[in-house]
């Protein structure tokens, strides 16, 4: 499976690398190897939820991701910036299943950004 994506996740690493430079300086080359691994199991879930037709699969998937990451410091717009580079990438790729991709991954944006305003404090 890796391989057969490995184009787009390289170049949305790269997007997300150039967007935050701070990045580079704070992980390095570490950092990147482990992001490109985590873009391969979103992979892996967009592949699963297109294999039974139900966005919820990712949605699912990325709600609990994003609060195991907030959980350990970091922001909801790093996970979603991510799912934004993906999005970019494969609109420049032929990637069979690109336009379901898109489209979970763009569900899976508004989820997070959704369960984000309900655990919002109210004043």
């Amino acid at each position: 499976m890796e391989n057969k994506y490995k184009s787009v996740i390289d170049e949305a690493v790269e997007r997300l690398y150039e967007r935050y430079p701070e990045l580079d300086v704070k992980y390095g080359e570490a950092g990147r190897k482990k992001c490109y691994e985590d873009n391969v199991h979103h992979f892996n879930y967009l592949e699963s939820a297109s294999n039974v037709r139900d966005s919820k699969v990712f949605s699912d998937y990325a709600l609990w991701l994003n609060s195991v990451l907030v959980s350990r410091g970091m922001k909801s717009d790093h996970l979603i910036d991510n799912f934004k580079c993906i999005i970019e990438s494969l609109e420049k790729s032929d990637v069979e299943k690109g336009e379901d991709f898109k489209r979970y991954l763009n569900g899976a944006i508004e989820s997070i950004q959704n369960a984000d305003r309900e655990n919002m404090p109210s004043n």
